[in-house]
């Protein structure tokens, strides 16, 4: 089973139904909930992702939505060590470094991102949500 960590972007656009890129999103969750894929996401995504629904819903309506994503990821640990790494990166963007430092501690080869310009410098692959599920079908 191909294990993949997915950026927040792709989990928002998901979630909210933000357009164009909604059905994509939707392929590639469907690919885990199908038990073909295993997706991981930092426990950061979490409040970045209730930081953009609560424009869209009630705060109760957010974390309903956040307890049934729950049921579709893996949630990694940021910790101590991740921050290190990410403040050492070389990346511009922090929460990116995050998040790139969050899938290099725990091992995984793949990132899905529509933000493929700020993960310039990472040393393992970055794809966009088609790209991916061009690959896995």
């Amino acid at each position: 089973m191909t294990n993949v960590f997915v950026d927040t972007d792709v989990c928002i656009d998901l979630l909210s139904g933000r357009q164009p890129f909604a059905k994509p999103a939707e392929i590639l969750f469907s690919l885990a909930d199908l038990g073909k894929i295993k997706l991981h996401v930092s426990s950061l995504t979490f409040s970045n992702i209730d930081y953009v629904l609560r424009s869209q819903y009630s705060s109760s309506q957010s974390r309903l939505t956040l307890l049934k994503f729950k049921t579709l990821v893996h949630v990694l640990t940021v910790d101590s060590k991740t921050i290190d790494l990410a403040i050492a990166s070389d990346f511009t963007d922090f929460e990116d470094a995050i998040q790139y430092c969050c899938a290099l501690e725990n091992y995984l080869k793949i990132i899905v991102t529509r933000n493929l310009k700020d993960f310039k410098k990472a040393n393992i692959l970055v794809v966009n949500p088609e790209t991916f599920i061009a690959l896995e079908l």
